[in-house]
C-alpha cells in the first residue's frame, strides 16, 4: 500500500527581528568566549575616539581662546624691520594697537655666567587680553620701568635655576642692565608665538632699544596686535580687516592670523599628531580584528550541536547564518559603546586630573562626528573579520556540523559571501582613506596592512609546511611539539597572525624612538659644527671672523649672509592659492630664511640646471632645494616673488640643488644671486667647528664672544639639540603609549587565540595522559611548540617593523636611519616570555582536567 504524503509547504526565511530575538537569547546565559572580542573591539575605539575627542577638545580650546592666545582680534608681524608710518596709521586706524618684539640674546651675569634667552620687548598695552601669572605679582609699568639707569624685567624660572639667581639680582642683556623684578609664569600669547630655545625675558621696548640689539637685518620679529571696538569684535570683522590690510597694503610682507587662527602652526601639528594616532588605533582594531575571527571561529565550534538543532528543524544555512552574524554586531556594539563612552571620557579626565598643569587650553566637550567615525570603525572591523567564519557555517550540513568535533574540514564560502566580504573590505578602505587627513599616509597603511596580513599568513603556512616536512625527531617532546604546529586544528596562523601584528607595530615604533633620540641627542655627525651665531652685523664680519681664529686657532668657522622674507608668490600663482605636497606646505606658512651666493654652498649639489657664472649681474636668480621645488611644483625657469623687508623681489629658478642636511652646516632652502639683495641690510650667521672642543673651551669662547660682541648670540649645537630631544622625548612617549594600546590587543588576541584552542588542549592531554605521558613532558612538548612559533613570529616582527621604521624615518622625515639592535632583540625576548608564558598558564589548566570526565564525554 502506497501511503501518498503532502509535500511540506515552503517555509519564508526568517525577518530580522527573530534572529535578533535568538540572538539575544542565545546571549542570556552570558559573554563567557566574548570577552576577548569585546575588549579588542573597545580598545580600538576607545584609541580612535579617545584622540578624537582630546584633539577636538584641544582645537576647541584654542577656537574659544583665540582671542586671548593671539594677543587681539589680528595681529600682523614683520621680520626684520619694523613697520612703517604708513602701516601704523592704518592699524591704529581700526583700533588699539600693541607692539612687541622677539628675538634671541645673551644674559650675562656680573661674575660672567652667560645664558641664552628668548628676548620679548612689550610695551605699556601689554596684555590687553588674557592675564600676565607673575611671581610676585606687579604692574607691568613698574615691572618694565627704568630706575637709576636700570631697566626691570621679568625672567622665566629656567633662567633663574641656571644662572643661580634670585628676584632682585641684576643681569646685563647686549648694552643694557636689568633688574629682575619677577618671574614669569603664563604669557596668554606664548603660543601664538611659538616655544623658543631659550627660557623668556621680557622687558620694554624703550629697553630693548638699549640693548642695541637692534641692528640692521637682525632677526627680530616685530608684531602688532589689534583690538577691535567690541561693537566689532567678531571673527567676521577680523576676516574683512585682514584681507583690507592685504589690499591695502601689498608691499607690506607681513603674516597676518586672526583669532580665528591664533595658532595654525598648532593646529596643523596637533591634526597631524591626531592622525598620526588614529592609524595606531587602527592598528590596534587591525590586530583585534584577529581576535574577532578567533572568537567568532571559537563560539561556532561551542554551538555546533545548537546550530545543527537548528537546522535538523528546518532552519536554513542563510538562518542560522542572519542569527550569528547579529550576534556578532550585537557584541561589537556593546564593545565599541564601551570604548565610545570610555573615549569621549578622555578629555574630562584629563582636564580633572591634570588641568593645572596643562599649558594647551583643553575644552572637554562632546564631539559627535568623532565618535561616530569611531563607532562605525568598530563595527566595521567587527563585520570584516566576522564574515568569513560566520560565513563557512552557512552550507555545512548537520552530519558535517558533528563531526566538526573529530575531524576539522574546511569549508569555502560561497561566492555570494565572498562578494559581501569584498564589498565590506572595500567599504572599510574607503572609510579609512576618504576621512583621513593625509590620505597618502592613510593609503600606505592600507597598503602595508594588506602585504603584512598576507605575510603573516604566508609565514603560518610555511611554518606549518616545514613541520610537516621535517624528519621524525628522536626526542618525544620534540616530536610532540613538531606535529602540534601543523595537525588540523593547529592554534598556529592564529599565534603567528595576532602576535605578529603586535610586535610588528611595537618595533616599527622603538625603531623610530631610537633614531629620533640618536639624531638629536646621542649622535651628533662628527662633522657637526659646534656654534652657531646669529644677528653678526655685516660690516662687523671680517673683525667677527677674524676674533675667532683667535680664540678658536685649530677650528673652522663658516659664515653667510642671512635675510628672511615670505613666499608671495610662485609661477604666477599666490602663495595661498598654491595646492603644495604634504611636505611642502612648511615653507608658505611663515618668513624663511634667505641667502645669496656667488658658488654653490657646501654641502649643497645641482643636479638641474647651472649655476650662475662668477660675477653675474643679470636679472635676479634663484636656487631651489630640488625636494621643495618638487613638492611646490616648480621647474627650472619658473618664477619665485618673495617679500623682504616690504619689497617683492621677483627671481627665476635658475638651478637645483640637493642639499646635505645631516651635517648640520648652514644651509638654505632658497639661494640667491648675489645681485638679488644689493643694498639690503642684513645681519650674517656663522658656524664654528672645534672636534675636541671642551665644555670648559666652549663656555670660554661664548664668554669672549658675548664680551667683544654684546649683540651676537652664540647659540650651543648640543644644548639646541638637547631643547629639541626633549620635545622629540615627550612625542615619542605619547606615541609609545598610544602604541601600547596595540600591544595590549595583541596580547589579549594571543590569548583569546590560545583560549580557543583550549579545549583540544585538554582532549590531547588526557588521551596523552591516559597512554602513560607524564605532566613534565607534556609542558616540556607544549613550551617547545610555543617557543618555536613565537621565534617566527619575532623575527618577522623584527625584519618587517624595521624596514617600516627604516621607510618612515628616512622617507617621511627625511633623517639617516640606524636599525637599533638593542630594542629589536629585547621584542623577540619579550615575544618568547609573553607566548611561552601565556600558552603553558592554559597548558596547565589543561592538565588538570580529570581524565574520567572527559574521557567520557568523547
Amino acid at each position: 500500500m502506497t501511503t501518498i504524503s503532502e509535500p511540506m509547504p515552503q517555509r519564508p526565511a526568517l525577518s530580522w527581528p527573530l534572529p535578533l530575538r535568538y540572538a539575544l537569547r542565545e546571549l542570556r546565559s552570558g559573554l563567557r568566549g566574548f570577552y576577548v572580542f569585546i575588549a579588542c573591539i573597545a580598545l580600538g575605539v576607545l584609541a580612535i575616539a579617545g584622540v578624537g575627542s582630546v584633539a577636538g577638545s584641544l582645537s576647541e580650546g584654542l577656537a574659544r581662546e583665540g582671542r586671548a592666545l593671539l594677543g587681539g582680534d589680528v595681529a600682523f608681524s614683520l621680520m626684520q624691520r619694523e613697520a612703517s608710518p604708513d602701516e601704523l596709521a592704518f592699524l591704529r586706524g581700526h583700533g588699539r594697537v600693541s607692539v612687541a618684539a622677539t628675538l634671541r640674546g645673551m644674559a650675562r651675569t656680573a661674575d660672567d655666567r652667560l645664558a641664552l634667552v628668548e628676548l620679548k620687548a612689550v610695551d605699556d598695552t601689554y596684555p590687553m587680553l588674557g592675564t600676565l601669572t607673575l611671581a610676585p605679582p606687579i604692574a607691568v609699568p613698574d615691572l618694565l620701568a627704568e630706575r637709576d639707569g636700570v631697566f626691570g624685567a621679568a625672567a622665566d624660572a629656567a633662567l633663574l635655576a641656571r644662572l643661580d639667581l634670585k628676584v632682585g639680582d641684576k643681569v646685563h642683556v647686549g648694552n643694557a642692565p636689568f633688574e629682575i623684578r619677577s618671574v614669569v609664569g603664563a604669557e596668554p600669547d606664548k603660543l601664538s608665538g611659538g616655544v623658543g630655545f631659550g627660557p623668556r625675558f621680557l622687558v620694554s621696548e624703550q629697553a630693548l632699544r638699549a640693548t642695541q640689539l637692534l641692528q640692521p637685518g637682525s632677526l627680530v620679529r616685530w608684531t602688532y596686535r589689534l583690538l577691535l571696538p567690541d561693537n566689532q569684535a567678531d571673527d567676521r570683522v577680523a576676516n574683512a580687516l585682514a584681507d583690507e590690510a592685504r589690499a591695502a597694503l601689498p608691499q607690506a610682507g607681513w603674516e597676518i592670523r586672526s583669532r580665528g587662527n591664533a595658532s595654525p602652526q598648532l593646529e596643523r601639528t596637533i591634526t597631524r599628531f591626531t592622525q598620526f594616532l588614529t592609524l595606531v588605533g587602527l592598528a590596534a582594531l587591525l590586530v583585534g580584528g584577529v581576535g574577532v575571527a578567533n572568537a567568532v571561529k571559537s563560539h561556532i565550534d561551542r554551538r555546533q550541536d545548537v546550530i545543527a538543532a537548528f537546522k535538523a528543524l528546518g532552519a536554513t544555512g542563510r538562518d542560522v547564518f542572519a542569527i550569528y552574524l547579529t550576534q556578532v554586531m550585537v557584541l561589537a556594539g556593546i564593545g565599541s559603546l564601551m570604548g565610545l563612552a570610555l573615549g569621549a571620557a578622555l578629555p574630562y579626565a584629563i582636564v580633572g586630573l591634570f588641568g593645572q598643569l596643562l599649558p594647551l587650553p583643553v575644552v572637554p566637550t562632546l564631539h559627535p562626528g568623532e565618535l561616530a567615525l569611531s563607532l562605525v570603525y568598530g563595527l566595521l572591523t567587527a563585520l570584516t573579520f566576522g564574515l568569513w567564519p560566520l560565513a563557512r557555517v552557512h552550507d555545512v550540513p548537520v552530519a558535517a556540523l558533528f563531526r566538526e568535533a573529530v575531524i576539522s574540514e574546511r569549508h569555502r564560502p560561497r561566492p555570494k559571501h565572498l562578494i559581501w566580504m569584498a564589498i565590506v573590505i572595500a567599504v572599510t578602505v574607503a572609510v579609512v582613506i576618504g576621512l583621513s587627513y593625509d590620505k597618502r599616509v592613510a593609503a600606505a597603511f592600507v597598503a602595508t596592512s594588506v602585504v603584512v596580513f598576507a605575510l603573516l599568513r604566508g609565514i603560518a603556512a610555511g611554518l606549518m609546511a616545514l613541520a610537516r616536512k621535517l624528519p621524525r625527531a628522536n626526542s618525544t617532546m620534540l616530536r610532540l611539539a613538531i606535529a602540534n604546529i601543523h595537525r588540523p586544528g593547529a592554534l598556529t596562523p592564529s599565534v603567528v597572525m595576532s602576535l605578529g601584528l603586535g610586535l610588528a607595530v611595537l618595533v616599527t615604533v622603538t625603531q623610530i624612538d631610537g633614531n629620533l633620540r640618536r639624531q638629536f641627542t646621542a649622535a651628533l655627525p662628527d662633522k657637526a659644527p659646534s656654534f652657531f651665531f646669529i644677528d653678526i652685523p655685516s660690516t662687523e664680519t671680517d673683525r667677527f671672523n677674524a676674533f675667532l681664529k683667535d680664540q678658536a686657532p685649530g677650528a673652522s668657522i663658516e659664515d653667510v649672509p642671512m635675510l628672511r622674507g615670505r613666499i608671495v608668490s610662485a609661477r604666477g600663482v599666490k602663495a595661498e592659492d598654491l595646492k603644495p605636497a604634504t611636505d611642502a606646505e612648511w615653507v608658505l606658512q611663515s618668513d624663511r630664511g634667505l641667502t645669496y651666493a656667488a658658488e654653490v654652498p657646501r654641502g649643497s649639489k645641482v643636479v638641474e640646471g647651472q649655476w650662475w657664472e662668477p660675477g653675474y649681474s643679470g636679472p635676479p636668480l634663484v636656487s631651489f632645494e630640488k625636494k621643495l621645488a618638487d613638492g611646490l611644483g616648480l621647474k627650472i625657469g619658473d618664477e619665485v616673488v618673495v617679500n623682504v623687508l616690504g619689497r617683492d623681489i621677483s627671481a627665476k629658478i635658475a638651478n637645483l640643488r640637493s642639499v646635505d642636511w645631516q651635517s648640520l652646516g648652514i644651509n638654505f632652502v632658497v639661494v640667491y644671486s648675489p645681485n638679488a639683495f644689493a643694498g639690503a641690510p642684513h645681519t650674517h650667521i656663522a658656524t664654528l667647528t672645534e672636534p675636541n672642543g671642551t665644555a670648559a673651551g666652549d663656555g670660554a669662547i661664548i664668554k669672549a664672544v658675548a664680551d667683544a660682541f654684546p649683540m651676537v648670540t652664540s647659540v650651543r649645537v648640543r644644548e639646541a639639540l638637547e631643547t629639541i630631544g626633549t620635545v622629540v622625548t615627550n612625542l615619542a612617549l605619547a606615541v609609545r603609549g598610544a602604541s601600547s594600546v596595540t600591544l595590549i590587543s595583541a596580547i589579549l588576541v594571543l590569548g583569546g587565540a590560545l583560549a580557543a584552542g583550549h579545549r583540544h588542549r585538554v582532549y590531547d592531554a588526557v588521551i596523552l595522559k591516559t597512554l602513560g605521558a607524564t605532566r613534565a613532558r607534556l609542558l616540556g612538548a607544549y613550551a617547545l611548540e610555543y617557543l618555536m612559533i613565537g621565534f617566527a613570529t619575532a623575527v618577522f616582527a623584527v625584519l618587517a617593523g624595521s624596514v617600516a621604521a627604516g621607510l618612515i624615518v628616512s622617507k617621511l622625515m627625511t633623517l639617516s636611519y640606524v636599525w637599533q639592535a638593542g630594542s629589536a632583540l629585547a621584542v623577540v625576548v619579550a615575544a618568547l616570555l609573553v607566548t611561552v608564558g601565556i600558552g603553558l598558564a592554559g597548558t596547565w589548566l589543561a592538565l588538570n582536567q580529570k581524565p574520567a570526565t572527559v574521557l567520557r564525554n568523547l
